[in-house]
Parts: C-alpha cells; sequence; structure tokens
C-alpha cells in the first residue's frame, strides 16, 4: 500500500465530505486519518464545525455559507500533506469481561462453528490486544481491529432488535464493545460491566480513536458489583502499560 499517496475527496451531501485515504481496514491508514484530526484540531479551519474518523477517512462537517466546497478540499489536501501519519500513542485499557452463559448467548455457537473448545475462544479472544479505529453507530460504541483471524465470524442472518449493555461481541473480522442496549446483527461473546460512554462522568467516552483495548475473563459473580460501581462513576476498566 502507497502511504504517500493523496487522499481523495468526495462530498457528502451540502454540507459535509469525506476524505478517504483507502479502502481497507489497515492501522496504517488509521494513524493517516486521526493525525489529520488532530491537525485540525490545533489548526482549525473557520467554518468547519465537526470532524468525525472512520477506519480510514475522516468525515469533515462544514457550513456551505462560509466555505465553498473547492476552497476547503484544497485546504484540507494541504492538511494531509502536512499532517503526515503520527497520531499521538493512545491509552492502553484492560476492560474486565464475563465470558458465556447468559452473558455471552452464542459463545457455544462460535466454538461449534470453528471446532473449538469455548476456553479456546475466550482464550484467543482475551489474548489479542485491540485497536479502536473508531466509535460509531451508538455513542460509546467502540469499533475494534485486531480480532485473531481464526475467530472472524459472518455477522448474524438475523439481527437481535435488543441486545444488552456492555455487550462484548464480534462481527465478521472486527471485534466491538456496546455501552448501549441496542439492536446487533454482531455475535455476542460476553458483557462487562465497564460503561465506556457516561454523561456527567469525566470524561464521558472512556476509550477513544488510537487506544488500545485488551479484555480480561472475570467471573460471573463479580459482574453485579463491579456494575453497580460504575454506575456510580467508577472508571472500571485499568489503564495498562503497553
Amino acid at each position: 500500500m502507497d502511504m504517500s499517496k493523496p487522499p481523495h475527496i468526495k462530498p457528502c451531501g451540502d454540507a459535509a465530505l469525506v476524505i478517504e485515504y483507502g479502502d481497507t481496514v489497515d492501522a496504517a491508514l488509521n494513524r493517516r486519518v486521526l493525525a489529520l484530526d488532530a491537525y485540525l484540531a490545533r489548526h482549525p479551519v473557520e467554518g468547519i464545525s465537526e470532524t468525525v474518523p472512520t477506519y480510514r477517512s475522516l468525515l469533515v462537517h462544514y457550513n456551505p455559507l462560509r466555505l465553498d466546497y473547492a476552497d476547503l478540499s484544497a485546504t484540507l489536501l494541504q492538511a494531509a500533506a502536512v499532517s503526515g501519519s503520527d497520531s499521538a500513542t493512545g491509552t492502553r485499557w484492560r476492560i474486565p469481561v464475563v465470558y458465556g452463559g447468559e452473558y455471552g448467548v452464542d459463545l457455544a455457537e462460535i466454538a461449534a462453528r470453528h471446532r473449538m473448545r469455548e476456553e479456546e475462544v475466550i482464550r484467543r479472544h482475551s489474548a489479542g490486544i485491540y485497536r479502536v479505529y473508531m466509535l460509531g453507530f451508538m455513542p460509546g460504541f467502540a469499533y475494534l481491529g485486531g480480532l485473531d483471524p481464526a475467530l472472524a465470524t459472518p455477522r448474524r442472518d438475523d439481527p437481535r432488535l435488543a441486545t444488552p449493555a456492555g455487550t462484548i461481541s464480534i462481527g465478521g473480522v472486527q471485534a466491538g464493545v456496546q455501552c448501549l442496549a441496542a439492536p446487533s446483527g454482531w455475535h455476542l461473546l460476553g458483557r462487562t460491566p465497564v460503561r465506556t460512554y457516561q454523561p456527567g462522568r469525566e470524561p464521558m467516552f472512556l476509550v477513544e480513536p488510537g487506544d488500545e483495548v485488551t479484555f480480561a475473563p472475570i467471573a460471573a459473580d463479580l459482574f453485579a458489583g463491579l456494575e453497580a460501581r460504575a454506575a456510580a462513576g467508577e472508571m472500571i476498566a485499568e489503564k495498562v502499560q503497553p
């Protein structure tokens, strides 16, 4: 992949555009996206209201009454040329998870699908060091790269209309941390008491794009106590040294 290739800009409605670095899930592409996002935060462009980083692109919302699309595109290409690919080193978080049973209703199915014991699925999933590529879908939902390829599983044919808050799931080659109860077509391996999004807490969002996540299996009888502490605003996830 040619990292020197300039990004491509496309309109996204009449008040936004997207600056694309590629079309794959790739840490190097994501670092370029986050570097540009950080550069624009340090050097704000009047008329830009919000930037939203994704796996391989940056969505830029702007006021079309104050900014011309062509001029903004040129400004962003210049910013991309100087922002490079050096994004700030993120935090590594260790997140506790209760796997299987009522907490991870798809664990047995995933194990059978891949001809593994449930314990092996847990071992492989919790051994990974995952990169937080982006937040999306709902507040605090962290899209993670770094899933063991042996666990990669297509999304469900029949998405559930409701899945619990704190769900730890996999879908395709991705892993995810879901903060709020919501529909999902992913496979549920476990649940965490950690709240990646909590209004009124500082910080409101626990993980950020560029951070890393590891998972630590815990016993089911610990869940309720940890969840109560998290509800009170305590930071249940641990910061760990890379």
